[in-house]
């Protein structure tokens, strides 16, 4: 960052505004049809509002509206907004997931601000992959950016008893297949469960990703715990709109911010809310294009060493709208003490320290004190072994204990139209003891690795009052689900790792405190499989599915594009003249 403020014609929007010559003649002709005389633009800076708005996209409602008090801040602060959609990825409704587009709107964010005449940018997203996505692609392009979060909707309700999205659908679609609520009741969950816009209000994803850019720096300090429907949220809207344009004067970009030591304070966080799977894969993608080396095993480093204080859904009790009231992320990130570097740069030109300064917890119950907390440490843990040589992902927190170290036979499926037709079969030869294995759910085979690690319990254990199995894939789990669910396997079966040479009767050894996942099968036996194997027949022949699965890189690197790792001299500015 330059202690200097920018003159107006060095502002990258001078090279497509402000030169005498043809093409700008054309880009403020074309201006001036929108209606907009040069006064509006000329010697200020064009901030680009990156909005993931859609009508298809529930979390994210409300957008319509933020997106007008993100634009009356940039005004004010002698600002040019411009809006500009970018793709929406609406998690409740995008087939076959959501993360197989995650990279896509990455590099549609980086494009976008490479090819327009843009100062900064304001990326507003919430819901899961839109978070990282945004901030992969502003990391990227590394010009000034600040981070809007969707905000959590409100807690849900049905007959007195409060919902939590998500979680409470795992939990009472087992109740349905267990006979024990009618569908009557069924309905009524459903119509009470998602009652406002706004993104998840368990820790689900969406929450962990929000509350992890802001402990990057990434966020005007306490914006990602407001609710989505509260009028702080619209008031933090217009203060980020206002923000943006110093930073672009100052020259504040996200490689003066994002150091090893941020995304280890991210990390903590999430480990502390003991946040969803999902954050291991993101942050470390995220990471990767900011040029830090972030592994898995720095996950379980300090997973190791943070309790997990926050006591919200699944691992915990209430929901974001309890955490907001109780203090909020400010007051998280206070009590976490020396677990946090308060001496990194954030948005607002101040340190994280300089932001947490003074912050309460107002109910210690969601918020606890460390000497308090829900679980001493492991928020997360990444398990390695024979059948995970780069890792698999685990949550205890979230898990019934009596599973932490467990041992059973294999019922394996290899797919999930395979789990499908036979997971409630009376005839399946599955008791609690065994370890339900799904394969080709990864990044290349599913295809886009998505949600379907909280594998289902077989009806017939349900109906015993089964309510928690060993369950093992290389597909991710949604942060609002819970469970014994190892994943992430890595390397995927589907391109020959060990999970695809798992077989019925196999025992398997899962070890959590030991970290350790180990088929017990014999070293020859295991080599005569992989001898035998042969790859599958991959899932594209065109567009960009050919593109993902030909470069996608496994869940331990973050399922990034191989190619857009890390920043390169050679994807730099378009010859404008």
């Amino acid at each position: 960052m330059t202690s200097n403020r920018k003159k107006p014609e060095e502002l990258r929007s001078h090279r497509w505004y402000g030169v005498n010559d043809l093409r700008s003649f054309g880009h403020r002709s074309r201006t001036a049809q929108m209606g907009y005389h040069s006064s509006d633009y000329r010697g200020k800076p064009v901030i680009a509002v990156l909005n993931t708005w859609s009508e298809i996209n529930p979390c994210h409602t409300h957008f319509k509206q933020r997106v007008e008090e993100v634009k009356r801040g940039i005004w004010q602060a002698g600002g040019f907004p411009v809006e500009m959609p970018v793709m929406t990825l609406a998690e409740p409704f995008q087939k076959p997931t959501t993360m197989l587009y995650r990279n896509f709107l990455a590099m549609e964010v980086e494009e976008v601000l490479r090819s327009y005449p843009f100062d900064g940018c304001v990326l507003m997203g919430g819901c899961d992959k839109t978070t990282p996505g945004l901030l992969m692609g502003a990391i990227s392009m590394d010009v000034p950016a600040i981070y809007l979060p969707a905000g959590p909707m409100l807690r849900g309700d049905w007959n007195g008893r409060t919902l939590g999205s998500g979680s409470d659908t795992w939990k009472y679609w087992a109740e349905l297949r267990a006979g024990r609520i009618t569908e009557d009741e069924w309905k009524g969950v459903e119509s009470g469960i998602a009652r406002s816009p706004g993104h998840c209000m368990t820790m689900g994803t969406a929450s962990t990703m929000t509350s992890a850019a802001e402990a990057l720096g990434m966020t005007l300090p306490g914006f990602a715990s407001i609710p989505a429907v509260d009028s702080r949220h619209a008031q933090y809207a217009s203060l980020t709109g206002q923000r943006i344009v110093e930073m672009v004067w100052t020259d504040l970009k996200p490689s003066d911010i994002l150091t090893p030591t941020s995304f280890d304070n991210a990390v903590t966080t999430v480990l502390a809310m003991s946040g969803s799977t999902n954050a291991i894969v993101h942050l470390v993608a995220v990471a990767r294009r900011a040029g830090v080396p972030l592994t898995t095993a720095r996950f379980d480093e300090l997973a190791r060493v943070t309790p997990v204080i926050g006591n919200i859904r699944p691992a915990g009790k209430y929901l974001m709208e309890d955490f907001f009231y109780a203090g909020g992320l400010r007051a998280l990130l206070a009590e976490l003490g020396d677990l946090i570097d308060r001496s990194q740069l954030t948005v607002n030109g101040a340190t994280l320290g300089e932001n947490i300064e003074g912050a309460e917890i107002f109910n210690d119950d969601v918020i606890r004190r460390r000497d308090n907390p829900l679980v001493p440490n492991d928020g997360l843990a990444v398990l390695t072994g024979n059948l995970a040589p780069d890792g698999a992902v685990i949550k205890p927190a979230a898990m019934e204990a009596h599973l932490l170290k467990h041992r059973g036979r294999a019922v394996v499926f290899r797919d999930y139209a395979d789990m499908a037709a036979r997971i409630d079969d009376e005839a399946l030869d599955v008791s609690a003891d065994s370890v339900i294995v799904l394969q080709h759910a990864g990044p290349v085979g599913a295809p886009g690795m998505p949600e379907w690690g909280q594998l289902p319990i077989p009806q017939k254990l349900l109906k015993q009052g089964v309510r928690d199995m060993v369950r093992i894939s290389d597909a991710r789990m949604s942060g609002t689900s819970y469970g014994a669910c190892v994943l992430h396997v890595a390397p995927e079966s589907f391109v020959g790792g060990p999970l695809s040479l798992v077989r019925d009767g196999d025992i398997v050894e899962l070890d959590v405190p030991a970290r350790r996942l180990h088929l017990d099968v014999g070293d020859d036996e295991l080599a005569a499989r992989r001898a035998a194997w042969t790859p599958p027949k991959r899932p594209f022949e065109r567009g960009f599915g050919v593109m993902h699965q030909l470069h996608v890189t496994q869940a331990d690197k973050g399922c990034d594009f191989d190619f857009l790792e890390e920043k390169t001299a050679t994807g730099g500015e378009p010859d404008i003249h």
